[in-house]
């Protein structure tokens, strides 16, 4: 009776110290601030994955682990993929992790494009937020070939173009993996572009009731941004653009000179008007060879669905509210100028 006892005695220490080790080696690992990369690569086994978490020191024991996933019918869901963890975590935290395949984020880069921004406006602001290479995007910028997108094709191959793609990068902004490249970056503002295309209701339809080019409207458009900062102003001013294309007049656009210039005046000179080039629409009767900026989505309406008038003219308002005064003659147009430079008294 004795020497049974004492058999069960033994038993219930061990079945106790087995249930102790299993108990304290289920336990979270000491918790720390650091996480812990692991990657799971496609068709891994769960014995695997076990043993390389206890290699990372996210768990104890990994033959407690398989045996939990065993007891729990957990461990065939487990997707692929570059995970981060702080040590501390439980077995279930784990598991679900691994279900859910919440991977570790990527790291991203992110930029703003504001609207109306020239291609070297672009590179500036991409390589300072970025550090990719701001050269190497402008000379991206000028290549016709190599690019996923339907609307490269509507550019004129024999334009004088300062720029191949001014116009065709959509302005946004933009978060996308720390290790994408300039071409990279291009391909994304150029879908970009085509996508929020997509989203005028009949746009192509539009544009061929206007009797225009895709490289066309776009020119329009970035006229437009860089001339109106009123939202309401917008279809207007596209409305006098055309009506100076439609009677051969000179579109006169200080924007177009100003895309010339390495840096932008506050104010141009006469003798920045006589500048010999194609985009110079004071010497030039028709639209540029191409568009001087990169329009919003509003422009781009703007310029598809213009609005009616008879205004030939247009000139800022010194008050500021960076709005304008209309005219239809020249005559109206110089007592509009007047009444501006009275208002900035």
């Amino acid at each position: 009776m004795k020497k049974l006892a004492i058999a069960v005695l033994v038993l219930l220490l061990i079945a106790g110290g087995a249930i102790f080790y299993a108990w304290n080696g289920m336990k979270p690992v000491a918790s720390s601030d650091t996480p812990v990369e692991f990657t799971i690569e496609p068709g891994t086994r769960t014995v695997q994955i076990a043993d390389t978490l206890e290699e990372k020191g996210l768990i104890k024991n990994a033959l407690l682990f398989k045996g939990y996933l065993k007891v729990k019918n957990e461990g065939s869901r487990f997707m692929a993929g570059t995970y981060e963890a702080k040590p501390g975590v439980t077995y279930d935290q784990l598991i679900s992790m691994l279900n859910n395949g919440e991977v570790k984020p990527e790291e991203m880069m992110r930029f703003t494009i504001p609207e109306g921004y020239t291609i070297l406006q672009m590179s500036e602001t991409i390589s300072g937020e970025s550090g990719l290479d701001a050269k190497q995007f402008v000379k991206l910028a000028d290549e016709s070939t190599g690019w996923n997108a339907a609307i490269i094709n509507e550019i004129p191959k024999d334009q004088e173009l300062r720029h191949h793609l001014e116009g065709y990068l959509f302005p946004a902004t933009y978060e996308l993996p720390k290790d994408s490249t300039e071409q990279d970056v291009i391909q994304v503002m150029l879908s970009q572009m085509e996508k929020r295309l997509g989203e005028i209701p009949d746009w192509e339809k539009l544009l061929e009731q206007r009797g225009l080019t895709l490289h066309e409207l776009l020119t329009v458009a970035s006229l437009v941004e860089r001339e109106v900062v009123v939202d309401k102003e917008r279809a207007l001013v596209a409305g006098v653009i055309y009506n100076r294309l439609d009677k051969d007049m000179k579109l006169e656009i200080d924007a177009t000179v100003q895309y010339l210039l390495d840096k932008p005046k506050e104010r141009l000179l006469y003798k920045d008007l006589e500048v010999d080039s194609p985009y110079n629409t004071y010497r030039n009767k028709g639209l540029p060879p191409g568009p001087i900026s990169s329009p919003s989505l509003a422009s781009i309406k703007a310029a598809l669905e213009p609005e009616k008038s008879d205004y030939l003219f247009y000139v800022t308002k010194k008050d500021g509210t960076q709005e304008h005064l209309f005219a239809k003659t020249y005559k109206e147009h110089l007592e509009n100028i007047e009444k501006s430079k009275k208002m900035a008294k």
